[in-house]
């Protein structure tokens, strides 16, 4: 079975009725949890982006609590963990502007939780990467707004 591409797709909704169309995304939405989420995010949230990012903000920091102290090992699965949740609500969101803000609080956090970020060990090199795709998301917005997040970016450089 091959999928059709979306302007097929696209085409075929617009001869749809709104209720054959609500039944298809309510199918959607059972059939798997990351469509529930966008969903939910496009329906509830995207509307008042500030709020959802708060939200997520809140998450992160509920999220940064259960790091554990000591173990090396642990530390880093659950920094992936968090990671994972931040990129979910980065996607759903795909505002770069949101991009930026999740990414610089999961930096600022990890710095104050005091995590060893040693050269050449992947919680470093994890942080690196955040670093690049903060640099990234903030060449991507006009010039006004990279001058707002500079002073964030210079805390959690240093």
């Amino acid at each position: 079975m091959t999928t059709a591409s979306l302007s097929d797709i696209k085409k075929e909704l617009h001869t749809l009725d709104q209720e054959t169309i609500e039944g298809l995304c309510l199918r959607l939405a059972k059939y798997k949890k990351e469509n529930k989420e966008l969903l939910n995010y496009l329906l509830f949230e995207a509307n008042n982006e500030q709020a959802y990012i708060e939200n997520v903000k809140e998450e992160l920091r509920e999220l940064f609590k259960t790091i554990p102290t000591t173990n090396v090992y642990l530390i880093k699965k659950t920094l992936r963990k968090i990671l994972r949740f931040a990129n979910k609500q980065i996607k759903y969101s795909g505002i770069k502007q949101t991009e930026l803000e999740l990414r610089i609080f999961f930096c600022s956090k990890m710095k104050d939780a005091r995590i060893p970020r040693l050269p050449g060990t992947v919680l470093f090199n994890l942080y690196q990467q955040q670093l690049k795709k903060i640099e990234d998301a903030l060449t991507k917005l006009p010039e006004d707004l990279q001058t707002d997040y500079e002073r964030e970016l210079n805390y959690i450089l240093s």
